[in-house]
Order: structure tokens, then sequence, then C-alpha cells
């Protein structure tokens, strides 16, 4: 036993790649079953799940295909275990409908998407950002979910126990959208001791017959057992009251359900959301990123410093729910906000709803290849903007 502790949080400095690190900071989190299906770039972290699982009294199953995949997820988490799976587009678009099911059920779990080119197959090995509004608006209906967006193997083994902290938190299934680089990407890791890791795990019912669906008002969060802790379980992705009996023809009792699914997400939004902030105080230009383009970001500032130009730039470590608060306050300082994006335009439409008119927002976007927006297109684009 002593052995199997000794490997669940590997404490030290490490060089690793996205994928393990992501592997590292679910088991770390008290990840105990992965089910996945091999996929181009997200199947390093199935492959480390395989490897290191067992050594920590962990399940680990190579399913049929990505269905069957989140089908199991969600079985182990109301086994009691926290799970996770991986997966990039084509797979992620196949999991949609029982993120749903996740999210009407309130089943938290662990969704890595490690984004690549589409649509379709589209160039399997190549990174790119095409999957932001999927992760938000994948499924049908009314819901809410959380979506994390590291930017370098450390944050993708503090962001992946950060999900498992969420997931477990509000109950619902949070997504790890990374990308290619990110994810095959290799730099120094620090791992911390077990005693700084902050781990949260699942509030049980404190007596047989308390509701697990409800019953907590339009905000909260109820309990939730694990199957053979006693409980009559009824557990259906169709309309239920809080005891989760079916209740499809009754209008209050799903208006009742689906308000506070969504509400627990949009009204602890700012407990929840994460951003890394950088001079926008006396910005000359805003830029707003995510994921592998922020670290061109970084360098594009530097690259301003040097002109005299000084970028205020809102890296979102949270996509969804919307950092709506920051956004807003770089648009009230700042004429022109910059949104580079490997996409045609995703997250821009966000950024747009919410600065209104009170700034000009411009799209830089690159797709195909894999190549990432350079600092200098990010930079020539701004001299444009300034005139300078």
């Amino acid at each position: 036993m002593s052995e199997r502790k000794n490997k669940e949080v590997l404490s030290g400095v490490h060089f690793w790649q996205g994928d393990i690190a992501c592997a590292e900071g679910a088991i770390a989190a008290g990840c105990r079953f992965f089910a996945g299906y091999p996929i181009t770039p997200a199947s390093e972290i199935a492959e480390h799940m395989a490897k290191r699982l067992p050594e920590v009294g962990g399940i680990y199953v190579q399913m049929e295909d990505e269905i069957a995949s989140i089908s199991a997820v969600i079985g182990a988490s109301w086994g009691g275990l926290k799970a996770m799976t991986a997966t990039s587009g084509p797979g992620f678009s196949l999991m949609q409908e029982n993120i749903g099911y996740a999210c009407m059920t309130e089943t938290p779990c662990v969704i890595v998407d490690v984004q690549r080119v589409g649509p379709s197959t589209g160039q399997a090995t190549k990174a790119a950002q095409g999957d932001v509004m999927q992760a938000r608006w994948g499924t049908h209906g009314d819901h809410e979910v959380i979506v994390l967006s590291p930017n370098s193997p450390q944050e993708m083994f503090d962001l992946t126990i950060k999900a498992f902290n969420l997931a477990e938190i509000y109950r619902v299934p949070v997504i790890v959208l990374s990308d290619e680089i990110v994810g095959h990407m290799w730099e120094k890791v620090r791992v911390p001791s077990p005693e700084e890791i902050e781990v949260y795990n699942r509030r049980k019912p404190s007596y047989i017959g308390e509701p697990i669906f409800g019953g907590v008002g339009e905000v909260g969060v109820p309990p939730m057992p694990r199957i053979g802790d006693g409980f009559n379980l009824l557990i259906t992705g169709s309309t239920h009251n809080e005891y989760g009996y079916r209740k499809t023809v009754d209008p209050e009792v799903h208006r009742r359900l689906v308000t506070r699914i969504v509400n627990k997400i949009r009204k602890n939004a700012d407990k929840i959301i994460d951003v890394e902030t950088q001079d926008i105080e006396d910005a000359d230009i805003g830029v707003i990123s995510y994921g592998c383009t922020s670290r061109s970001v970084y360098d594009a500032v530097i690259l301003a410093e040097e002109k005299g130009i000084k970028i205020g730039h809102v890296r979102l470590r949270t996509i969804w729910p919307f950092p709506e608060k920051v956004v807003r306050e770089l648009a009230e300082r700042v004429d022109f906000i910059l949104v580079p994006e490997m996409n045609l335009g995703q997250l821009i439409y966000e950024v747009e709803r919410v600065v209104g008119c009170e700034a000009h927002v411009k799209a830089i976007s690159k797709i195909g290849g894999g190549e990432m927006i350079t600092p200098e297109e990010i930079l020539s684009e701004i001299r444009k903007l300034l005139g300078r």
C-alpha cells in the first residue's frame, strides 16, 4: 500500500510532454478510471494512463469507440470513481450526446479534447483551435459546462487537477480543451508534494432518502451517492424530479431542474473563471488569447514594447463560462482588441457580444498545417491598427 501511495503523486521536477502531464495531473487528482479509444494527438494520454493506473490501484479500459468510452466514464463515476476520457475532434463529436446525458444527470467527469485540424478527419497530426464552440454548444438543449484551456505542460498538469475538482464541486462534466501543440510540447513540470495539492472529493448524502437531483434551491448542487450506497438510484436523461423519478409531462419539474443545472454554473461563474492579465490598465491595444496561441502573444508583447507599444493581454484559462467582466474591462480601456485563433473565427464572436460598441474587435485567423500564428504576425496587425 505504501508503494502505491508513493506512486500517486510524483513530486519533483520532470521533463514531460503535455499529454503525459495531463495524465499525471489526473492521477494526482484521484482519477482511478480511464476509458478511451486511440486518436491522434491524444493517444499519449491513454497510453500513459494504461501504464500508470494499475500502479495506483486504478482501472484502464480501451473501449471499442468514443461513444462507449464516455458511457463507461459516466458509469464509473456513478460507481464512485473519479473518471476521465481523452480524445480529439472526431471522437469529441461522437461523445456529444452522452456529454448532454452527463449534464442532465449531473455526473462529474473530465473529458480532455486535444484539438486537431478539422472538420471530419482533417489533418490528424496538425494543431488547431476549432472545437471552442463545440465544447460549449456541442450537445443539445439548455445546459452549462466548464471548459479549461491550458497553454503549457505545467498547466496540463495543474488544470487537469482543477478540472476534477470543479467536476466534483458542481457535479458537471468539465472539458480540458488542449491542442496538438500543447499536448505534444515538452517542458519542465513541477509536481508539488501531495500536501500542496488541493483535491476536492465528492459530497455524499447525509441520510438515505436525501434528494440527489434537487431540493437545494435554484443554484445549489445536491449530494451524490454511489451505486451500492443503499439508495434506490433512479438515473435518467429524461426530465426527472429531485429523487430521479421521470416527470416528462410536467413543465414545472423540467423548468426547475434545467434552470438549476444551468444556474449552478452561471451564478458561480466568478468562483470558476480563471484568467491571466498583463498590462491592461495602461494598454495601447488589447489582445485576448487562449491555448497555444497565447504563447505567441507573450513574444508579441516583448516585440511591441521594443516599438513603444504596450499590449494589454488577457489570456483565458477558463473559456466557458466566458470571462465577461475582464473582457469588458479591457474594452473600456482600449480602442482595438485582437483575437488570434487557429480557426476562422469562434471565440471572437463571444468577445464581440460582450464588448459591443466599446472597442473594435479584429480577428487574426490561421488554419491548415498546424501553423502557429507568429508573434510577428500579431505585431504587424497591431501596428496597422494603431497606424505605427
